[in-house]
Protein backbone atom coordinates (compact mmCIF):
# COMPACT_ATOMS: atom_id res chain seq x y z
CA UNK A 1 0.00 0.00 0.00
CA UNK A 2 1.33 3.46 -1.00
CA UNK A 3 0.81 6.74 1.14
CA UNK A 4 -1.84 8.04 -1.16
CA UNK A 5 -4.82 6.02 0.09
CA UNK A 6 -4.14 7.71 2.96
CA UNK A 7 -3.98 10.84 1.56
CA UNK A 8 -7.17 10.94 -0.45
CA UNK A 9 -8.61 11.29 2.87
CA UNK A 10 -8.99 7.41 4.58
CA UNK A 11 -7.80 6.96 8.13
CA UNK A 12 -5.41 4.49 8.81
CA UNK A 13 -8.21 1.79 10.74
CA UNK A 14 -10.44 2.68 7.20
CA UNK A 15 -7.24 1.32 5.00
CA UNK A 16 -5.79 -1.00 7.58
CA UNK A 17 -9.50 -2.93 7.81
CA UNK A 18 -9.38 -3.01 3.71
CA UNK A 19 -5.71 -4.43 3.68
CA UNK A 20 -6.65 -6.70 6.40
CA UNK A 21 -4.12 -5.30 8.63
CA UNK A 22 -3.99 -4.58 12.16
CA UNK A 23 -3.93 -0.58 12.57
CA UNK A 24 -0.37 -1.05 14.26
CA UNK A 25 1.45 -2.54 11.36
CA UNK A 26 0.06 0.00 9.09
CA UNK A 27 1.09 3.20 11.02
CA UNK A 28 4.65 1.54 11.42
CA UNK A 29 4.88 1.10 8.10
CA UNK A 30 3.71 4.70 7.35
CA UNK A 31 5.93 5.64 10.00
CA UNK A 32 9.02 3.85 8.31
CA UNK A 33 8.18 5.30 4.53
CA UNK A 34 7.82 8.52 6.10
CA UNK A 35 11.46 8.31 7.63
CA UNK A 36 13.22 6.03 4.71
CA UNK A 37 11.49 6.82 1.50
CA UNK A 38 12.54 4.19 -1.01
CA UNK A 39 14.59 2.54 1.41
CA UNK A 40 11.92 1.63 3.89
CA UNK A 41 11.90 -2.13 3.28
CA UNK A 42 14.94 -2.96 1.40
CA UNK A 43 15.56 -6.59 0.63
CA UNK A 44 18.73 -9.22 1.46
CA UNK A 45 20.30 -7.86 -1.93
CA UNK A 46 19.38 -4.09 -1.54
CA UNK A 47 20.57 -2.97 2.35
CA UNK A 48 20.34 0.54 3.82
CA UNK A 49 23.74 2.19 4.20
CA UNK A 50 24.27 1.43 7.83
CA UNK A 51 23.42 -1.78 7.51
CA UNK A 52 25.71 -2.96 4.72
CA UNK A 53 28.54 -0.93 6.38
CA UNK A 54 27.64 -2.92 9.43
CA UNK A 55 27.36 -6.38 7.75
CA UNK A 56 30.52 -5.34 5.76
CA UNK A 57 32.58 -4.61 9.34
CA UNK A 58 31.64 -7.79 10.26
CA UNK A 59 32.80 -9.83 7.71
CA UNK A 60 35.71 -7.68 7.97
CA UNK A 61 35.84 -9.28 11.65
CA UNK A 62 35.47 -12.61 10.92
CA UNK A 63 37.97 -12.70 8.02
CA UNK A 64 40.86 -11.46 10.43
CA UNK A 65 39.78 -13.80 13.27
CA UNK A 66 40.31 -16.66 11.17
CA UNK A 67 43.41 -15.34 9.64
CA UNK A 68 44.56 -14.75 13.62
CA UNK A 69 43.96 -18.04 14.26
CA UNK A 70 45.83 -19.45 10.97
CA UNK A 71 48.78 -17.19 12.18
CA UNK A 72 48.63 -19.18 16.03
CA UNK A 73 48.38 -22.12 14.51
CA UNK A 74 51.61 -21.59 12.42
CA UNK A 75 53.54 -19.81 15.37
CA UNK A 76 52.78 -23.22 17.04
CA UNK A 77 54.05 -25.13 14.30
CA UNK A 78 57.29 -23.15 14.27
CA UNK A 79 57.60 -22.70 17.91
CA UNK A 80 58.01 -27.00 18.17
CA UNK A 81 60.15 -26.99 15.12
CA UNK A 82 62.96 -24.80 17.38
CA UNK A 83 63.34 -27.07 19.77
Amino acid sequence: MDTQNLEEGKTVAQAAHELGLHENTLYRWVTEVKKDGDQAFPSSGNLKPEEKSLRDFQKKIRDLEEENEILKKVMHYFAKDRR
